[in-house]
């Protein structure tokens, strides 16, 4: 990512993560357990809300952006370490994280099923998986549209992919998801997940749509 990216990102994120996405990340953010891998810290917003983490180790591939994260660091109470590090690679032993977060990062990794693949490596047999993504909407118009706007949208957002079907990674990677809650009509996802072997047909998923 460039420079001009990691000096925009907050200020043109500002206004929704004030008035919607800070709610979402703290919920989120305060279920994590034990020691944390956070995949994709960017500018380092979630450092506040970790609360129960013992440790966090917050990966992050662009120099910029790990370098604004570390002005955050102060404001948490756990005891976070930033590595510049991508998630297709981590240099993490197998089975080393009790919780794996993740916070609007999937759509950009280049590689998810290999990120997911390390994912599952390095957490911890039921270990917990917590996402909050944007995804591609089941919706006979806007679904194509977001579908349509990718390649141009992926240019000027270093990477981002609009359509991405998050879910079905995860599925195919073999997570069994417990909840999935839906933001904004379903364009945003809540994903919790257990890092464990699909052994048997996946049990239904519990689906909450909470409507903003």
């Amino acid at each position: 990512m460039g420079k001009w990216f990691a000096r925009l990102y907050d200020m043109v994120l500002a206004p929704i993560e004030q008035t919607k996405f800070k709610k979402i990340r703290k919920s989120l953010i305060g279920k994590a357990k034990g020691r944390v891998l956070e995949i994709g810290s960017g500018t380092g917003v979630n450092f506040p809300f970790y609360q129960l983490a013992l440790h966090v180790d917050a990966i992050e591939p662009d120099h910029y952006m790990r370098k604004k994260s570390l002005k955050r660091l102060d404001k948490s109470e756990i005891p976070i370490q930033t590595h510049l590090v991508k998630a297709e690679k981590l240099p993490f032993a197998d089975h080393t994280f009790d919780t794996v977060v993740g916070t609007l990062v999937f759509c950009t990794i280049p590689n998810p099923e290999r990120a997911l693949k390390e994912v599952q490596r390095v957490c911890k047999p039921d270990g917990k998986v917590l996402l909050f993504e944007h995804v591609r909407l089941n919706h006979s118009k806007f679904g194509p549209l977001q579908d349509a706007l990718t390649p141009v949208w992926s240019k000027v957002s270093e990477g981002c992919r609009l359509n991405q079907n998050t879910v079905e990674l995860l599925q195919n990677a073999g997570f069994i998801i417990h909840t999935i809650e839906e933001h904004f009509k379903g364009l945003f996802l809540v994903i919790k997940c257990v890092n464990e072997e699909r052994r048997t047909q996946l049990p239904s998923i519990t689906q909450q749509s909470v409507r903003h």
